[in-house]
């Protein structure tokens, strides 16, 4: 199952839940501000990312800014204490499932999440000029 976590009013975040929903893959929806974030799903999140912190945190952040936090130099306890404290830190929206995380929004990259059987058969209807490739099951 896809995890969404999300922010109110983030345009990415309901362009990837509308992409979800369009092309029928369930998922859930976690608000960051409304949900606390525990340390076993950021453990997961930092283990599924390419380049650690920097794929998830905004260092462009205000309260990094203000803070004057150190993220590159805090051990993996500090950072998720810091990130559960202050989790308006985290870029969004943050797609997670079993064996990969992507963040930000990117209209090709999110295709990953489709089934492989599935966007087969898209590239296959596309490729064909067929009317209805979108709704391809």
């Amino acid at each position: 199952m896809i995890k969404i976590y999300t922010a109110p009013s983030c345009s990415s975040c309901n362009k990837a839940k509308k992409f979800f929903k369009d092309e029928e893959i369930p998922y859930t929806e976690k608000n960051i501000f409304v949900n606390d974030l525990n340390e076993k799903e950021l453990r997961d999140i930092l283990s599924k990312t390419e380049n650690g912190t920097e794929d998830i945190i905004s260092t462009r952040s205000k309260i990094i800014k203000e803070s004057h936090a150190d993220i590159d130099n805090m051990t993996i306890s500090e950072l998720i204490t810091f990130i559960k404290k202050n989790p308006s830190v985290l870029k969004r929206p943050i797609m997670v499932d079993d064996t990969k995380v992507q963040v930000g929004y990117n209209s090709e990259e999110i295709r990953v999440f489709i089934p492989r059987e599935k966007r087969v058969a898209q590239w296959a209807c596309k490729k064909a000029d067929c009317p209805s490739y979108k709704d391809c099951k």
